[in-house]
């Protein structure tokens, strides 16, 4: 459960969702990524591989946060570590890639994500994974738990970076590669290699990854689970293959860090498939208690209840996470991005605050 109301300025505790973690390592990845280790805080961080970690800080006078995923595995890794690729003009990436030190403190949502998996040691899983430039960082988690906790199964992994110096994790993909041997079908794909690189080159395509997988069919293995992360065009050309291959949209697992909302807010209203904008009242329920304010026209659920001082969860804020996620009961609304749900959470009626603005009267939201 949720306690996220704000408290009096001298009364600094946020709720039970948030946690306080002290820098323990640095590690420069790239010229332009780093990882970031953490103490274990009392008790141990809880956490799935594949989840992600929302970052609070004060930049500049103002609250800014970012998700970021976790790179390590609770079974392999003392120290959990999320892992941070500088942005052009990112204020939080470039700050986290300068500034931070070991032994500074840096506030945090507990883990989220639905992008992870359950494993058991009698499985014999075949565990396709597509990842691009910084969407190795929570594959790399799930990838370890994999050869840990399912000794019988498989991991094939293209990955695609730009050159040699921007593969993230090289050294420890090598490592997992020389300990698990044939366990590990490990691809890399360079759009700009150097002259001395032998392998995959140029930009990913349909037909390579349909060879991959035609060559990586282990016929004794008795399911196959795909996970997909990285920056669209990765996204699609990797999802239009299976797609053409047959595979089942329930057995794909995808995450995306790179959303465009206002884009994608435009091209819905081009489409005359959002309603009109007008000033709404609605109701939100936090934890047991009510409240009720207007949503401006243009103005997401999320953003009308923030001005209203009403400390409701959020984290990415474009549609992402779940961090923000509520039941509808009662209602309308235009939901502009729902990657973060499942099928299966958007026909039980929730939605995502961030991304959402009201479409009709007698709104009423709960939020757990």
């Amino acid at each position: 459960m949720f306690n996220l109301f704000k408290k009096k300025k001298e009364d600094n505790k946020r709720g039970d969702h948030y946690l306080s973690l002290k820098v323990r390592e640095v590690v420069k990845e790239t010229p332009d990524t780093v990882t970031i280790y953490f103490e274990q805080p009392e008790p141990y961080l809880d956490y799935k591989p594949g989840q992600y970690l929302t970052v609070i800080l004060e930049l500049g006078g103002k609250e800014v946060r970012r998700s970021y995923s976790l790179c390590t595995s609770p079974f392999t890794d003392p120290h959990p570590g999320i892992t941070v690729k500088r942005v052009n003009g990112g204020l939080v990436s470039n700050y986290l890639n300068d500034q931070i030190r070991p032994g500074k403190t840096i506030e945090i949502m507990k883990p989220l994500g639905n992008f992870t998996t359950e494993f058991h040691s009698k499985n014999k899983n075949h565990f396709v994974m597509v990842a691009g430039g910084s969407g190795i960082t929570p594959i790399m988690g799930i990838a370890k738990s994999v050869f840990v906790n399912e000794p019988d199964s498989k991991v094939t992994l293209i990955y695609c970076s730009r050159s040699e110096e921007q593969i993230i994790f090289k050294k420890e993909l090598d490592a997992l590669k020389g300990k698990y041997g044939e366990k590990l079908n490990l691809i890399h794909n360079l759009s700009q290699p150097s002259p001395l690189w032998t392998g995959l080159k140029g930009r990913l395509n349909v037909e390579i990854v349909k060879t991959i997988l035609s060559e990586s069919n282990f016929s004794e293995l008795a399911n196959t689970k795909y996970f997909v992360c990285g920056p669209d065009g990765v996204m699609e050309t990797a999802l239009l293959a299976l797609e053409e291959i047959g595979v089942d949209q329930k057995a794909i697992h995808k995450e995306s860090f790179y959303l465009d909302l206002e884009a994608k807010e435009e091209d819905l209203k081009s489409k005359g498939k959002l309603s009109p904008e007008l000033t709404r009242e609605i109701e939100v329920v936090v934890e047991g208690q009510s409240y009720s304010f207007e949503v401006p026209a243009g103005k997401t659920i999320l953003e009308a209840g923030l001005d209203k001082d009403i400390n409701m969860p959020y984290s990415c804020q474009s549609g992402l996470c779940t961090a923000c996620r509520g039941k509808l009961i009662s209602g309308k609304v235009d939901m502009i991005e729902d990657a973060g749900l499942s099928a299966s959470e958007i026909e039980s009626g929730y939605i995502l605050c961030c991304s959402s603005k009201p479409a009709s009267s007698d709104i009423k939201i709960v939020i757990e």
